[in-house]
């Protein structure tokens, strides 16, 4: 006998209903998944900037999410929870990824796909480029930067995305700015 999912009322911009529809769209977990699964799959693919973490990214998001699924209070806060889950997901696969980088075990990088498929060949290879300097650099510095001008989110919210305070992320993110300026400029 198979236990009822949770139901979670959540009402999401992405929703099918027509505007001034009266109830919000019931959500359980499966649905949750159907509606977030780009989004957070979105948000790693640019932290990460390599499509073979996604998809193991966005399930370990998911496995977490199933655990605190009942802590939410604020179900317009959906969203922007499972977002912080995938920046924690990320992190450690970041922190994994150099470990196992300067131990030479990791797989050379490669991030031709991180532009969409209608980028020019020049700003296919500068995003490359870009990534393969952020690898050098510390996994919450990459994040906030990613966030920032990656995602576009303001400081505010990178800060709470990272777990940080407003001038920690402010900080992390100029480092990382001082970093690609540098490399640009040799």
């Amino acid at each position: 006998m198979s236990r009822p999912q949770p139901a979670l009322r959540v009402v999401a911009p992405d929703a099918q209903e027509p505007r001034g529809a009266e109830s919000p769209a019931v959500l359980n977990l499966d649905s949750l998944f159907r509606r977030y699964a780009a989004y957070v799959a979105a948000v790693a693919h640019r932290l990460l900037g390599r499509e073979e973490d996604v998809d193991d990214t966005v399930q370990e998001v998911f496995l977490i999410a199933v655990r605190g699924i009942g802590a939410i209070r604020d179900p317009s806060a959906v969203k922007a929870w499972l977002a912080r889950i995938a920046v924690r997901v990320a992190r450690r696969k970041l922190h994994k990824r150099r470990l196992r980088s300067y131990f030479g075990l990791d797989d050379p990088a490669v991030y031709d796909k991180v532009t969409d498929s209608s980028a020019s060949p020049e700003h296919k290879a500068l995003l490359s480029r870009v990534y393969l300097i952020l690898d050098g650099i510390p996994a919450n510095q990459r994040i906030a930067w990613a966030l920032r001008y990656v995602e576009g989110e303001p400081l505010e919210s990178v800060a709470t995305l990272s777990g940080c305070s407003l001038a920690t992320a402010k900080r992390r993110i100029a480092a990382a700015s001082r970093v690609l300026e540098e490399a640009f400029n040799e």
